[in-house]
């Protein structure tokens, strides 16, 4: 058995396979999350009613924080295939399937064809990228196009092109168009870091102000900037450039903070399983002075997350953006990695948080008051107890029993990581994404169903917009329509005097429908 598994990890079949329940598996039947999926799904609804693809609307208002080309993607998905979770999902899957491939290419190139395909498995199955990878969000494709652009920087510096150099000025305008400066600020910083330490500097401003290549960024660009303006104004400028950058990286925004040492603890979590590999590789940063690619690949990390460090808003995500070439070093070094314990603990760990969640949510039952959150929590407790948590438990076991099995210790960690993969695939994301966004969307259908329009009470779930196919708005509803309310506002929205009925017309926690009707 240990000859057939060791042939099955060098095999492209593995890496086919870690895609396909990583970054694919279930994209399609998952209800979209709110905030995040259901601000961008509605925004690109909103796109399609209205024929407008050059201003952002969401709820029927300007929206800056993005640039265009995610919403573009999602709507051309949307019209061959329907809107769905499905087709609103794909572009980022679609970049999650060639991200893993630009990284094998790189990865072949610059090591060799067994270590391409180790890194590409690494990547595939980390934690935090099956996940964006499977969101309708901008992020998979702003790493896709990220990683393409590093890659190429590093080649180029190994084999000059006149291709390569142009190829990258395509990626920055791609990226730029995606998710905005940040597309553009790092591969700026980590090459001029890189070419400044081997006293090459006139030679990256050569590269940087290479006509050719900043004409073909401004024509990917630019246009789009000029149809915004003209047809909003400088509103996009001020909302996104202003608003959406400085202002998100001089104060955190959405609650969204933490202390300077926030990355440094979460990067071995954004890489689980392999978060104990990933420290092992740390000690090899003597050789940051020795070999070129390990000198770009950490200035490349180290500049993510000191510059993410002192950033008001932190999310874990942001980090990504400096991993992919780490995981080609991790791959790279795969025999040296010797500790059992550093490699098998936080696996483990990871695996007994997992078992023990009926538990934990029951546990958080008694400690809150919150009447969302203890319905939540009743049920996660729930969701989670029977033969969900008897499958976490056969995964914590069968962990357990890979841990001794006589492979070298990186195999036994892919496998961990195959084992998390269908553990999160197949149980615990539809089960988490069903307890939060079930109900939202099963009231928008329904409503939808019933041709009701919806108004909000003191609630903002554009996933809901999304399935109603409506624009909904917080106002005061009129006979006729709906109100949707979150099960912790019903209370209150009783008591508010209305010289109308309220009458309950549907319950699936924690979404509520009320029907507004005139008084007999």
């Amino acid at each position: 058995m240990n000859l057939a598994l060791e042939r099955f990890l060098a095999s492209r079949a593995a890496i086919v396979l870690a895609v396909a329940i990583a970054l694919c598996w279930g994209f399609w039947s998952t209800p979209l999350y709110d905030l995040d999926e259901g601000a961008f799904t509605e925004a690109t609804r909103e796109m399609m009613e209205t024929g407008n693809y050059t201003s952002i609307y969401l709820n029927g208002e300007a929206r800056h924080d993005k640039p265009i080309l995610i919403y573009w993607l999602q709507a051309a998905s949307a019209h061959i295939f329907g809107l769905s979770e499905f087709s609103l999902r794909l572009p980022s899957v679609l970049a999650g399937f060639a991200w893993v491939f630009a990284l094998f290419a790189f990865a072949r190139r610059h090591a060799d064809k067994a270590t391409a395909g180790v890194a590409a498995i690494l990547l595939a199955l980390s934690l935090y990228v099956g996940l964006i990878a499977k969101a309708a969000v901008a992020d998979a494709l702003l790493n896709l196009f990220l990683v393409l652009a590093m890659f190429d920087i590093y080649s180029y510096y190994q084999q000059s092109s006149r291709k390569l150099l142009l190829r990258i000025f395509v990626w920055l305008g791609l990226g730029f168009l995606t998710k905005g400066p940040v597309a553009i600020f790092f591969p700026f910083l980590v090459s001029g870091l890189f070419y400044v330490s081997y006293g090459q500097w006139r030679e990256w401003l050569r590269l940087v102000f290479y006509p050719p290549g900043i004409l073909i960024f401004l024509a990917i660009v630019v246009p789009w900037h000029v149809a915004v303006y003209l047809d909003s104004g400088w509103a996009f400028f001020e909302g996104f450039y202003l608003n959406h950058n400085i202002d998100r990286y001089n104060g955190a925004m959405e609650g969204h903070d933490g202390s300077a040492l926030y990355f440094i603890l979460v990067a071995p979590l954004i890489v689980m399983p392999f978060g104990g590999w990933f420290i092992a590789s740390l000690s090899r940063l003597g050789r940051v002075f020795e070999q070129p690619l390990d000198r770009f690949v950490w200035l490349w990390f180290f500049s993510v997350l000191v510059v993410f460090s002192f950033s008001g808003t932190k999310l874990p995500h942001y980090l990504l953006y400096g991993m992919s070439g780490v995981l080609v070093l991790m791959a790279m070094q795969r025999e040296s990695l010797a500790n059992r314990w550093l490699s098998f603990v936080p696996v483990l760990l990871l695996f007994v948080f997992f078992s023990a969640l009926p538990q934990l949510f029951a546990f958080l039952v008694t400690q809150t008051k919150r009447e969302y959150d203890l319905t939540m929590f009743e049920m996660g407790a729930e969701a989670f107890s029977g033969w969900p948590q008897i499958f976490m438990l056969a995964a914590l076991l069968l962990s357990v029993l890979v841990m001794f099995l006589r492979l070298r210790l990186w195999q036994r960690l892919l496998l961990h990581g195959f084992i998390q993969a269908v553990l999160i695939a197949f149980l615990i994301l539809p089960v988490v994404m069903g307890l939060l966004q079930d109900g939202p969307k099963a009231a928008a259908l329904y409503a939808k169903e019933q041709g009701k329009n919806l108004v909000y009470h003191r609630a903002y779930q554009p996933s809901v917009s999304v399935y109603r196919d409506q624009i909904i708005r917080h106002e005061k509803a009129k006979p006729g329509q709906w109100v949707y309310v979150r099960v912790d506002k019903v209370e209150s929205f009783l008591a508010e005097p209305s010289p109308y009925t309220k009458k309950l017309v549907f319950s699936h926690p924690p979404a509520n429908l009320f029907a507004i009707e005139e008084k007999d």
